[in-house]
C-alpha cells in the first residue's frame, strides 16, 4: 500500500523532505492530545466521517433537483443549515458522538446573505453545524484575502490546507494536515485546495495570496502515516472530481480522496487501485458518510453512503433556524423583493446548456445591444421553480457583482475562444480541465464534438442564423473580471474597443425582468454536442 505511482513525485517527495522542519513546526498543533499511540485493540474499531462541501451559503431550505441514472427526476425541498445540523446531530447520536465532520470548502460564497456581508452572515450558522475542520474553496477569496482570513478566523472549526501562502512573507496560511482520533482510530487528513485560484477567479480577488501545486502531497501523505502512525490516511481537496481522480493516480497509496468543487454526486465510490474517490454534491442538500473499520492497524472494510438531506428524511433544528433567521435579518427585506415571474423552471444542472443561463445571457445582450453575450459556465444556484423570481434568486444566479464589459472580437478569436473553453471542460487528461462548465451564449449557436482532439472540437459556429466569418468583427458582451487587462474580454485576449459599463449584471437582469410580465426559458440547442446527450449532469 505504500508505493509511489509516479517517479516524478518520488523526486518531489525527496525535495519536500528538505523543508520538513518548516512543515513540522506549522503542523504540530494539529494533533489532538488524545491521538497518542495506544496499542491496537483486538476487536475491529469503526470510525465515522461526515463530509459536506460546496454549500455556497445556502442558509435556508430550497427546492432541489434529484435524478436517477435512468433519467427520472424529482424536485423536493432539501438542505438549509437547520436541516443539515439536524442530520449531523442524528448521525452523531447514532455513533455515540464519535464522528468527524469535514467541509470541503466554498461555504461563505453563493448567496445574497453572504455577498452583502462579505461572508460574515455565515459565521454563526456555520459554527452551529458542529464542523470539526474544513479547507478553503476557490470562492473563499470572493471578498478579498483579508475578508477570507477574518471570516475563517472566527469559525470554531480548524481550517487547514497545504498550499495557500501569504504572498509577501511566503508563510503558509494554514496547517497542511490534521491528525485526529475517531472511534479509537487514528486518522491523518491532508488538505489541498485549488492552485488555479489566481487565474480561475478574477485576479484581484486573491491579491496578497499565492498558491502552490501538489508537489508536497507525497511527503505529507507519508508523514501522517509514518510520523503520526495514522491508521487511516485521507486527502481532502477542492480541485474537482475529474482532477481528483487524476491526482489520486499520481500519489502514494492512501485510503480515501475526499473531493469537492464540481458539485458531483458520488453515490458509488470511484476505486483507483484501492483508493476511493468521492464527492458529496452541493448546497447542503447532501452529506457523504464514510465508515471505515480497522483491525490491528489495518483497514479491513469501508463503506460510503451519499445521504440526501431532504425534508422527508430530516426535520430542521429549531435552534439553528433561529440562528439563521438572526443572520438573515439585516438583509432579509432586500432579498425578499420580487423582481419578476417565471413560467418555467430555471435550472443550471447541465454541463452543456442551461435554461437559467439562456435567460441571463439574453438579458445581458439586450442591455448592451451587442451581437453576442456570454454567461459564464457557473455551477452554483439551486433550481427556481415556476413562480416569483426574487432578489435572493438573483444573488444565487450571480453571487458576485460584476459590471458589464463589451468589445469587438473577430470570428477567429471567437472560434479560438470556444476551442479553449471546450478543452477546459472536456480535456482528455483530467488534470488539464479548468474552471466550470461550458459558457452559455446568446446570439450564437455552437456545435462541437467533445471526443475530438484538442483544437478540433468546434464543428460549427453561427452568429444569429449565419455561419461565422472568421475575418469579420463582432460585438460581444461579458462580465468584467477584476484585475484582468483592459483588452481581455471574458478570457478572450486582445479584444478591440473594450468598454466597462456602469450597469452591472444584476441590474441588467433586474431591468430585463421588470420589462416583462413573465419570462420563460428552456434548452434551445444553443450549444450542441454531437457525441453527448443534450442533458449531461457530470464531467466524469
Amino acid at each position: 500500500m505504500n508505493a509511489i505511482r509516479n517517479p516524478l513525485l518520488v523526486s518531489l517527495a525527496v525535495i519536500a523532505l528538505a523543508v520538513a522542519a518548516s512543515c513540522q513546526s506549522s503542523s504540530s498543533s494539529t494533533v489532538d492530545d488524545n491521538a497518542g499511540g495506544e496499542a491496537a485493540e483486538s476487536a475491529p474499531k469503526q470510525m465515522t466521517l461526515l463530509f459536506v462541501a460546496d454549500i455556497h451559503a445556502q442558509l435556508e431550505e430550497h427546492p432541489e433537483l434529484f435524478w436517477t441514472e435512468d433519467g427520472e427526476e424529482r424536485l423536493e425541498m432539501a438542505g438549509g443549515f437547520a436541516r443539515l445540523a439536524s442530520a449531523i446531530a442524528e448521525i452523531r447520536e447514532e455513533r455515540g458522538g464519535d464522528v468527524l465532520v469535514l467541509d470541503g470548502g466554498d461555504t461563505i460564497q453563493g448567496s445574497g446573505e453572504a455577498a452583502l456581508t462579505e461572508g460574515r452572515a455565515l459565521i454563526e450558522p456555520t459554527n452551529a453545524l458542529g464542523l470539526d475542520a474544513a479547507i478553503p474553496g476557490n470562492w473563499a477569496v470572493a471578498y478579498g484575502a483579508e475578508a477570507m482570513i477574518d471570516v475563517k478566523g472566527q469559525f470554531h472549526h480548524q481550517v487547514f490546507a497545504d498550499n495557500v501562502y501569504d504572498a509577501d512573507t511566503g508563510e503558509r496560511l494554514y496547517d497542511p494536515y490534521i491528525v485526529r482520533e475517531v472511534g479509537g482510530v487514528k486518522v491523518g487528513i491532508v488538505g489541498y485546495t485549488d492552485p488555479d485560484v489566481p487565474t480561475r477567479q478574477p485576479p484581484a480577488y486573491s491579491h496578497g495570496l499565492s498558491y502552490t501545486g501538489p508537489e508536497n502531497l507525497p511527503y505529507l501523505i507519508e508523514k501522517v502515516r509514518n510520523d503520526y502512525e495514522a491508521e487511516v490516511v485521507l486527502l481532502l481537496s477542492h480541485i474537482g472530481l475529474s482532477k481528483a481522480v487524476a491526482l489520486t493516480d499520481e500519489l502514494p497509496d492512501f485510503d480515501v480522496h475526499l473531493s469537492s468543487d464540481t458539485h458531483e454526486r458520488t453515490y458509488e465510490p470511484i476505486d483507483r487501485d484501492g483508493t476511493w474517490v468521492v464527492e458529496p454534491g452541493a448546497f447542503g442538500s447532501f452529506i457523504g458518510r464514510l465508515d471505515i473499520w480497522v483491525d490491528d492497524g489495518e483497514v479491513i472494510d469501508r463503506q460510503w453512503e451519499l445521504i440526501e438531506v431532504t425534508a422527508s428524511k430530516f426535520d430542521e433544528d429549531p435552534q439553528v433556524l433561529e440562528i439563521v433567521a438572526e443572520a438573515r435579518e439585516p438583509v432579509k427585506e432586500e432579498l425578499e423583493q420580487e423582481l419578476g415571474y417565471t413560467k418555467t423552471e430555471l435550472a443550471r444542472y447541465n454541463v452543456i446548456e442551461t435554461s437559467l443561463d439562456n435567460l441571463l445571457a439574453d438579458a445581458l445582450r439586450e442591455t448592451t445591444g451587442t451581437d453576442i453575450a456570454l454567461s459564464n459556465g457557473f455551477r452554483f444556484g439551486h433550481p427556481v421553480p415556476e413562480g416569483p423570481i426574487t432578489e435572493a434568486d438573483l444573488w444565487r444566479f450571480y453571487p458576485i457583482v460584476t459590471n458589464l464589459k463589451t468589445g469587438e472580437v473577430t470570428g477567429q478569436q471567437l472560434w479560438d475562444f470556444w476551442e479553449r473553453e471546450l478543452e477546459n471542460v472536456f480535456a482528455e487528461d483530467p488534470s488539464d480541465r479548468f474552471g466550470g462548465w461550458v459558457p452559455r451564449p446568446s446570439g450564437m449557436t455552437m456545435t462541437f464534438k467533445a471526443a475530438a482532439p484538442r483544437g478540433e472540437r468546434v464543428q460549427e459556429l453561427l452568429i444569429g442564423d449565419e455561419p461565422i466569418d472568421l475575418d469579420k468583427t463582432y460585438t460581444l458582451t461579458a462580465c468584467e473580471r477584476e484585475g484582468e487587462p483592459d483588452h481581455t474580454l471574458c478570457r478572450i485576449p486582445h479584444a478591440e474597443n473594450t468598454q466597462v459599463h456602469e450597469i452591472d449584471a444584476h441590474e441588467a437582469v433586474r431591468q430585463y425582468l421588470r420589462e416583462r410580465d413573465h419570462v420563460e426559458s428552456s434548452l434551445q440547442g444553443r450549444v450542441n454536442a454531437i457525441d453527448l446527450p443534450g442533458v449531461l449532469r457530470t464531467q466524469m
